[in-house]
Formats: C-alpha cells, sequence, structure tokens
C-alpha cells in the first residue's frame, strides 16, 4: 500500500504531497524533510529504494525533482519505479515537457492527474493512453 507521494526539488520544496495515511501538519514536514535528506545525498550507483521507518521509499529523479513513493516494506520495488515513470511521462505529455514551474502553477491539474492515476493507495490504471484519454474526458467536463 502506497502511504505517501512526495514530489520535491533538490533544496528539498514540496512542490506535490499526497498522504494515504492520517498525519498531523508537524509530522508531514518532518516526514518530508527526513525523505529529502535520504534520498538527495543518496549515491546515483545505489539502487532507488531505501528502508525508512518500517516502510520503504521508492524514489526516482527527473532532472531536478524527486518523486518518492513510500510504501509497506514487502511491496514490489519495480512495478513502483515503473508507475513513477509512468506518472512523468503522463506529466510530461500533458504539460509538453513538465518542469518544476508546471507543478507549481498548476497543482491543481498535477493532484487530479495524481487521483486519476492512483486511487486509495492501488494502482489503478497502468496504460499511458488509456490515463490520458480519461484526463482528456475530464478536461472537457470541466
Amino acid at each position: 500500500m502506497i502511504r505517501f507521494i512526495l514530489l520535491q526539488n533538490r533544496q528539498g520544496k514540496t512542490r506535490l504531497a499526497k498522504y494515504y495515511i492520517p498525519l498531523e501538519e508537524s509530522e508531514k514536514h518532518k516526514v518530508e524533510y527526513e525523505v529529502h535528506r535520504l534520498v538527495v545525498n543518496r549515491d546515483p550507483k545505489f539502487t532507488n529504494f531505501v528502508e525508512f521507518r518500517t516502510h520503504k521509499v521508492i524514489y526516482r529523479r527527473y532532472a531536478g525533482l524527486f518523486f518518492s513513493l513510500c510504501v509497506d516494506i514487502t511491496d514490489n520495488e519495480l512495478a513502483y519505479l515503473e508507475s513513477i515513470h509512468l506518472f512523468v511521462e503522463i506529466l510530461d505529455h500533458f504539460f509538453s515537457n513538465v518542469c518544476e514551474l508546471d507543478l507549481v502553477f498548476n497543482f491543481h491539474k498535477v493532484y487530479l492527474i495524481l487521483d486519476e492515476f492512483i486511487l486509495a493507495g492501488e494502482l489503478q490504471e497502468t496504460s499511458k493512453k488509456a490515463i490520458i484519454e480519461r484526463m482528456g474526458e475530464l478536461e472537457k467536463q470541466e
């Protein structure tokens, strides 16, 4: 199960945070700080999986952004690593070469895409084409 999703820049600024477990604001800030310290200082030669408390963080770096997922220790790391890549591909398609400013100024669209992509901690759709088609339908409804 996915515990939370974080998109952070190299400086540690959180650009998107979605929690699927209840946490207080102070605990959220602490978690974001800890995850950033964990992934930003990690040598690129190491794997993209790292233990975090009693869970596991799967992360991927794209340009200056870190996409991090915290999941149960027994979950399949490679499936989540692929889902991060698929999420970035969808953002790339939607924003025509996504950058950090797209996430900042269009955060509501990013959350919409994320909610369509992941629902209640479970991957719902893994077809890029199907997700993009669904996003087009949702935009027409707005």
